[in-house]
């Protein structure tokens, strides 16, 4: 297996494994978003098998520019973690991922390496970061906060109040950021349905990390929310939204 460093200035060739074709929606916002100087710090590794091709791929920033609703001083955060197969899984490919991020928190002088994970949909679950003895922080509805410090005593990273922040929502909200490049087919279809039910939906892109940290969902980059209610944390399907309005229309006519 090899392990590709991606930094801003080999994006292009490399890519962000989430998204190959370069033509596809999402692709460019995130490479633009990769570029992005806010972003100071962020990296991919990509893991490479023997027949050249993507086989798994983690990709972590300094704690204080995560784009996800945590506090954390000096540590390296880890938006992403995925492996295409089975068999890789296998090979321990996530766990090399892991120790790589490791390595460069301590080339660089952090004091640890942390993470959010969920059982639910697009986030790694607790398993691998529990087998390479990480320690729970905190848990919140679905999530929950992992880490690994390099100092004793360690000072823990903390969720940051993300349920204040949803009541502060008025009306149809979507939140987004271009962290994710899958965000654009679900932002489309939401979008659409909404316009053909009448509905007036406020999309609001999330452009900074501190607008993620204080975002309106456990999440931290998509939210989407009517009347101080969260109704979905990740991207949704066409089918999903449609049988998420039925049912507020029907709760506001009751």
């Amino acid at each position: 297996m090899e392990y590709i460093d991606v930094i801003p200035g080999n994006v292009e060739e490399y890519g962000i494994f989430c998204i190959k074709d370069k033509k596809a929606p999402g692709y460019r916002q995130k490479v633009n978003w990769f570029k992005n100087k806010l972003n100071k710090g962020l990296r991919i590794i990509l893991a490479i098998n023997e027949a050249g091709k993507q086989s798994g791929f983690i990709e972590f920033i300094p704690s204080e520019l995560a784009w996800r609703p945590i506090k954390a001083s000096n540590y390296l955060f880890i938006h992403c973690i995925a492996l295409f197969s089975k068999k890789d899984r296998n090979k321990a490919v996530g766990s090399h991922l892991i120790k790589l991020c490791e390595q460069e928190a301590l080339r660089i002088g952090k004091d640890g390496v942390c993470v959010m994970t969920s059982t639910g949909p697009w986030m790694a679950n607790s398993s691998i970061f529990k087998q390479n003895e990480y320690q729970e922080a905190e848990r919140k509805d679905r999530f929950e906060l992992f880490y690994k410090s390099f100092k004793n005593p360690a000072v823990k990273p903390r969720f940051t109040n993300w349920d204040k922040q949803i009541q502060n929502c008025k009306g149809w909200q979507l939140y987004y950021s271009n962290q994710c490049p899958w965000h654009f087919k679900s932002i489309e279809a939401i979008s659409r349905v909404a316009k053909q039910n009448k509905i007036s939906l406020k999309i609001i892109e999330l452009q900074t990390p501190k607008q993620a940290q204080n975002g309106p969902s456990g999440y931290g980059t998509f939210a989407l929310i009517n009347n101080g209610t969260l109704l979905a944390d990740h991207y949704i399907s066409e089918t999903r939204f449609k049988s998420i309005l039925s049912k507020e229309l029907k709760n506001n006519q009751s």
